[in-house]
């Protein structure tokens, strides 16, 4: 009870905002809140004076404004551009569609004002009684004190200020209907039962021009508006003679005559006045003859707009207009310029207008913001880096703008925000969808750098399995596309990656299929290697000792390592996964390689330098050598003529095996590869001819090859007749003993003279190291080469003395004869003169 008594004293020394604090405070008990009730019956502030919630919204508006009021339609008809700003002041603008709008409806200088303000506390004019005058001019409007209410006074119909003139009766009754909940309709009691008092023409005129409203603009296709508008009759001045259920039967029978006299188009002919308007009745006594009865009834018809437990509270959700309190202004406005334009209220098209604003507006926000946001990594990707948690970034950047949109825009028209919410979505899914791409462009540029290093590195590890490397690359690619892919992929877009998987896949393939190729090379190369070790060996050994199975082992040979080079081929190849195409290509290519690198090795065997050492060594072998392998001393009992002829004869009967290859049975011979194959050696290629594949000596080589042989073979025959001769000519014994005898006074000179000995040691000793090392034929060499240098700058020398010597030579070279004045003798000495004079110039 203390704190009942505590918020009656608040309601007298505080402003009414801290009473609407304490009404709305959840500490505040219900005792609390009906003494607030029963003792806020609040008489109107004197006019002029500002109320406390005038004061808090910052009391004088200017020219269009008085304490917290503001005049909505002055009498110009000129609608005010400061609405939203006064909700702003009024604290009403961020409370979206917690608000109600009330108006009253009624004849001049019947106490609409003044029922205003005793029901909701506000502060509009009232009429000075001395002089029965106009007081509301135009249409105004305020906040109430006791809850987020828009009350709007509408200057009163069928005044005489006006007279005749009835547009702007019927455009602000049109104006109050259309953009309020609650129409009050404030009437006398006298008044009931007549047409004109009781501004019943009026009304049929609003229903009238109002039927676009109600019937959706003549669409017999668009549904019937979902918001109804509740009519509430307050019965002024009721004395209680006539019984109020009498008064609201003949209101309502009015009512549906009116709505059954109206001329409505076809697809309403059916509609009745329940489906777009609700009729609520309240009656007030007397406010001079019965004032407490008056402020209370007041009171009680207040709790109908305040107490929402109550069963006749009037602001019921299907009477609200669903437009944001941010949106008010621009709506009214709207209405107000199709009311001046005599055009059909439509009250729906009027919402979408206003949501297609104000959503468009939102949006436009929206998408500012979330392009700044998106410019973070837009630059990354456009230059090729992938942006870890892409799609996640992407998302959250979604959910905010689309929040955003949510929060400020589905409190407008439903449809037209979903439209505009769907649009907005599009739009960023656009934006985004640029991001997308170059983020999958980027993960296929990246993941196939990878593979194409995966591979290098797999196939440098020992033992691998290429087929293996190329598959695990693949599935790791693949793999890490596709988490990056289905990561940065939004839901609800029609964005798809299997385009680019599939050219990430094509891609990948294509750089198996080179790496296979190189790879295959390599192997190929490798195995060619190989062979040739196997091969050029033996085939130089056969050709190195000719023979008629010479052919047999070559080709024995080659077949053999043909094979095994194809064996491990086809051993490796397994792991490449390689076609039967390439193999065969592949097969092919190797054996071509192996053949020509087998008539390489031939064609080198049999050139004409190693021909002819091959049938030199057959030669002397058989000519210098006996059967037994022991050298041959020629002596005159030998017949060295015909082991010559013999030995020389063999040798020839071989070089016919040398040009052609010719095995003992022609299944040996190799097939031939073919002329189109891809050789692809290492080295240049001896141009491939079929029919010239098994010759190697044409006749004419094989005619030279034989007239050299027989050359060096003459020159061996001399050699060895040479040694004979000079084996047979002998020095007789005697000989030895003369040598003996004229030599052994010299001999024993030279033995006992000290000098000489020592020189003879020395020449002896010199002679042994200069055997034993091996340089007799070394110091031979370089004294030969001493004695030519040294006979050669002599020889210069002297072509340099006698080159500027003409006329020496010329002198000399005359004939000598005796002459008159002397001898010959004399002419000599004279010449000799001539030619000492020349060198002494010289």
């Amino acid at each position: 009870m203390n704190q009942t008594v505590d918020i009656a004293k608040n309601l007298v020394t505080n402003p009414p905002p801290e009473l609407e604090r304490l009404m709305n405070d959840p500490r505040t008990t219900d005792e609390a809140r009906q003494a607030v009730k029963d003792i806020s019956v609040v008489s109107p502030p004197p006019s002029g004076t500002a109320t406390g919630f005038s004061a808090a919204t910052g009391g004088n508006g200017g020219d269009q404004s008085r304490d917290g009021r503001l005049q909505v339609v002055n009498e110009d008809q000129e609608f005010t551009k400061q609405l939203s700003s006064y909700l702003d002041r009024w604290d009403l603008l961020d409370k979206g569609f917690a608000y109600d709008v009330v108006s009253v409806f009624g004849s001049q200088s019947t106490g609409k004002s003044t029922l205003l303000n005793r029901l909701f506390g506000t502060t509009f004019d009232v009429m000075d009684e001395s002089k029965r005058q106009q007081t509301t001019k135009g249409i105004w409007m305020c906040p109430s004190k006791f809850g987020n209410t828009l009350v709007m006074d509408v200057e009163g119909t069928d005044g005489r200020e006006r007279g005749e003139d009835q547009d702007f009766e019927r455009k602000s009754a049109l104006f109050s209907l259309a953009s309020t909940e609650v129409l009050i309709v404030n009437l006398w009691e006298h008044q009931i039962g007549l047409y004109n008092g009781a501004n019943m023409g009026l009304l049929k005129t609003v229903f009238e021009v109002n039927l676009g409203l109600f019937g959706g603009g003549g669409d017999t296709n668009k549904p019937r508006p979902q918001e109804k508008t509740l009519i509430l009759f307050v019965i002024r001045d009721h004395v209680g003679s006539t019984p109020m259920s009498n008064l609201t039967a003949t209101l309502t029978q009015d009512m549906e005559k009116i709505w059954a006299s109206l001329s409505k188009p076809q697809h309403l002919a059916d509609a009745t006045l329940s489906s777009y308007f609700d009729l609520s009745f309240a009656a007030l006594p007397h406010k001079v003859l019965m004032p407490e009865k008056f402020e209370e009834s007041v009171l009680e018809l207040r709790q109908r707009f305040t107490d929402r437990s109550r069963a006749d509270y009037v602001f019921q959700p299907s009477y609200h207009k669903r437009i944001p309190a941010d949106g008010v202004g621009f709506y009214m406005e709207g209405i107000w310029q199709q009311v001046l334009a005599n055009k059909d209220l439509d009250l729906p098209t009027q919402q979408e207008l206003l949501a297609q604003f104000r959503c468009d507006e939102i949006s436009t926000v929206v998408t500012e913001a979330f392009v700044a946001s998106s410019k973070v990594v837009r630059r990354p990707v456009e230059v090729g880096s992938v942006v870890d948690g892409l799609g996640a970034l992407m998302r959250d950047w979604l959910d905010t703008a689309l929040g955003k949109f949510d929060r400020d825009a589905s409190r407008y028209h439903a449809g037209v925000y979903q439209r505009k919410r769907l649009d907005l979505l599009a739009s960023l899914h656009a934006s985004l969808s640029s991001l997308f791409l170059g983020q999958l462009k980027n993960l296929h540029k990246i993941e196939t750098g990878k593979f194409s290093k995966g591979i290098v590195a797999g196939v440098k590890e020992p033992g691998y399995d290429f087929g293996k490397v190329v598959e695990e690359g693949k599935v790791a690619s693949r793999t890490r596309f596709l988490d990056a892919a289905k990561e940065v992929k939004i839901d609800g877009t029609d964005w798809e990656y299997e385009h680019e998987l599939a050219s990430l896949e094509d891609d990948l393939r294509l750089i198996a299929d080179r790496c296979r190729a190189d790879e295959t090379k390599k192997m190929v190369n490798t195995i060619e290697r190989t062979v040739k070790r196997q091969l050029l060996e033996p085939v130089e050994v056969a050709l190195s000792q000719p023979s008629p199975t010479m052919w047999d082992k070559v080709l024995e040979t080659y077949k053999d390592v043909s094979e095994s080079g194809e064996d491990a081929y086809l051993a490796k190849a397994k792991s490449y996964n390689c076609t039967e195409e390439e193999n065969t290509a592949a097969l092919t290519a190797l054996r071509a390689r192996i053949w020509l690198s087998l008539r390489k090795k031939l064609e080198e065997q049999t050139s004409d330098a190693t021909i002819l050492a091959t049938l030199r060594s057959n030669f002397e072998e058989r000519f210098r050598y006996d059967d037994a392998g022991v050298p041959r001393v020629w002596k005159p009992a030998d017949d060295i003529e015909a082991a010559f002829r013999k030995s020389k004869d063999d040798t020839l009967a071989l070089l016919p095996l040398f040009a052609e290859i010719t095995p003992s049975s022609p299944s040996l011979l190799p097939a031939l590869p073919s002329p189109e194959a891809s050789f692809d050696l290492e080295s240049d290629p001896t141009p491939f001819d079929p029919s010239t594949a098994f010759v190697l000596l044409s006749p004419t080589k094989l005619l030279s090859l034989e007239t050299r042989f027989k050359r060096e073979a003459d020159a061996a025959y001399v050699e060895a007749k040479r040694s004979m001769v000079s084996s047979v000519a002998q020095i007789p014994l005697w000989m030895y003993g003369v040598l003996v005898v004229l030599g052994w006074n010299e001999a024993m000179a030279v033995l006992f003279n000290p000098l000489y000995f020592a020189m003879l040691l020395v020449l002896a000793a010199s002679a042994y190291i200069v055997l034993q090392l091996g340089l007799a034929g070394p110091l031979l060499q370089v004294s030969k080469t001493v004695i030519n240098e040294v006979r050669r700058i002599a020889t210069e020398k002297l072509r340099e003395a006698f080159a500027d010597v003409p006329e020496a030579q010329r002198v000399l070279a005359q004939p000598v004869s005796a002459s008159s004045n002397g001898t010959a003798s004399d002419e000599g000495r004279r010449r000799g003169d001539l030619l000492a004079d020349k060198y002494l110039e010289k």
